[in-house]
């Protein structure tokens, strides 16, 4: 047969810390209610950090410590379009190979920065030269080595390609200086 007398100590081994239907409801509240309650509470707390924290008086509101001239610009810069357009003159006069050499080419060919040959270097320009004023233009207008493409920047490509026989020429070439066609205005406005 069975054995179901409870001894004293069998039945406090069985009981756990909660022995009153009071202590039941506390247990209740404090592992529920109040964990709800601290989770809204740091709701609060961080979407308040996000809201505008009030003016310092005059011209220099302060949003979130960021002053409205700086709150302003950063929205325009987060808002802006991603593709530009620019609006060029297109019957204006392009420039001389040595302008755009002055304007562009300087800075790394007149001290031969990051291998770039220098002006009027015959010995430098002579391997290049014997690659042809197509292959040259095209170097620079893609890229090469160190040198970062010219082409779609301030310059057209016709001026590139000017400065190229400006340089070129300075080192020994005898290219002619590339004309814009008559024809090839009207189409490159359409």
């Amino acid at each position: 047969m069975s054995d179901n007398s409870h001894d004293g100590a069998q039945a406090e081994a069985h009981t756990g810390p909660i022995r009153t239907p009071k202590q039941l409801l506390l247990a209740v509240f404090f592992s529920f209610v109040v964990p709800v309650f601290a989770i809204i509470a740091l709701v609060f707390y961080v979407t308040a950090g996000s809201k505008p924290a009030g003016s310092t008086g005059g011209d220099n509101l302060v949003l979130g410590g960021v002053s409205e001239q700086a709150h302003a610009q950063g929205v325009a810069e987060r808002i802006r379009k991603v593709g530009m357009v620019e609006i060029r003159d297109a019957n204006r006069a392009l420039k001389g190979g040595e302008e755009v050499y002055k304007a562009q080419c300087t800075a790394c060919h007149a001290a031969g920065v990051a291998g770039a040959p220098k002006f009027g270097d015959a010995a430098a320009w002579g391997p290049r030269i014997k690659l042809g004023l197509e292959t040259l233009v095209n170097s620079a207008l893609k890229g090469k080595n160190a040198m970062g493409p010219q082409g779609g920047g301030d310059f057209e490509d016709m001026e590139i390609a000017r400065a190229v026989v400006y340089m070129a020429n300075a080192g020994g070439a005898k290219f002619a200086e590339p004309k814009q066609a008559a024809a090839s205005a009207p189409a490159a406005a359409k």
